[in-house]
């Protein structure tokens, strides 16, 4: 339960830090349009540093969620050889369920 909190504040606080660069450049880059010459070239560069840094933060997540997806496709195959006849018996429930809800409709 408290890892569920935790990663729930990550995921929040993540969010968060993205909403907030994507903002920071949308600003700077309506500023830079207002502007002209060095001024604006410098608010320009800033906009595009705060959406890299969104993108490196997006590929990061990215592959964290990547990594959490194979691990737990690891953990699901090493149970599955571990114990075969159970996952046989759950999956044929699983269909045999599946299968009573679409004979209903």
């Amino acid at each position: 339960m408290a890892r569920s909190k935790d990663l729930e504040s990550r995921e929040d606080q993540f969010i968060n830090s993205v909403k907030e660069s994507l903002d920071d450049a949308e600003k700077l880059l309506r500023e830079a349009a207002d502007t002209t010459g060095d001024k604006a070239n410098e608010l320009r560069e800033k906009a595009m540093e705060s959406l890299r840094r969104t993108r490196v933060a997006l590929y990061d997540a990215q592959d964290a969620v990547l990594a959490k997806g194979r691990q737990a496709a690891r953990a699901t195959d090493d149970y599955v050889h571990d114990n075969p006849w159970q996952a046989v018996g759950v999956a044929g429930l699983t269909g045999l369920l599946v299968g009573m809800l679409i004979c209903r409709r």
